[in-house]
């Protein structure tokens, strides 16, 4: 999840440009458009894997054992319901994905192959087009500065790609599951009720073949 740069206060980054460090500031509530673009975010350590873009500013990956535990258990269940390998299921947040706002790097998605193989070894495009992504699936962590982003403003940028499903996954005080399906005329997400532990999260895929995935959102913290 992505925790905002200098949202609140000061934070030290590196340079993308030098390879020294910066003071990257922002003002609590501005709302304008930061200095950095693609080419910054891939210029820091590891290609930026530790960073979104969100409207022109470097926003920090942050995800602890759990969270990153829950995205992939719940990537392995995809994974195995899929009928064929006609779809790709992707996790552990590398995988970047351009939105209206800049680069978002879901905790879990699924691509068609074709789209994935692209991306993978022609690396034409580097990012994985928006329109051509089936699902995202962000891993909410409770009062982190991500929160938000992960439940209004993700909701907002997805929908405008077209995005036919969200799934918010909570995992505190509680693990339940919400999905969000695209209304195609609207243009927004209708959220199913959550589903918790003890229940089965039931739902089916729609695509070339439709894929069905049932579980208890409990079996995501098993180990």
């Amino acid at each position: 999840m992505a925790c905002p740069v200098g949202r609140t206060g000061r934070r030290r980054v590196e340079d993308p440009r030098s390879g020294g460090e910066m003071t990257v500031d922002r003002a609590v509530g501005d709302s304008g458009f930061g200095p950095y673009t693609v080419l910054d975010l891939h210029d820091l350590s590891e290609d930026g894997k530790g960073f979104e873009l969100e409207d022109g500013w470097l926003v920090e990956v942050a995800a602890g054992a759990r969270h990153n535990w829950i995205a992939h258990r719940l990537a392995q269940m995809v994974r195995g319901a899929l009928p064929n390998n006609s779809l790709v299921v992707f996790d552990g947040g590398e995988w970047e994905i351009s939105t209206p706002s800049g680069v978002r790097k879901p905790d879990v998605l699924i691509v068609p192959r074709d789209v994935a193989r692209s991306v993978i070894v022609d690396e034409v495009p580097k990012m994985l087009p928006g329109l051509d992504v089936l699902l995202v699936v962000e891993v909410v962590s409770p009062g982190s500065g991500s929160e938000r982003t992960d439940r209004v403003r993700k909701v907002g940028e997805y929908a405008a790609l077209g995005i036919p499903e969200y799934w918010i996954v909570e995992h505190r005080p509680g693990i339940r599951v919400i999905r969000l399906l695209l209304d195609p005329g609207a243009g927004t997400y209708r959220a199913d009720p959550a589903v918790g532990s003890g229940s089965v999260f039931d739902v089916v895929l729609q695509g070339d073949s439709d894929v069905r995935v049932s579980f208890d959102p409990e079996e995501l913290i098993e180990f």
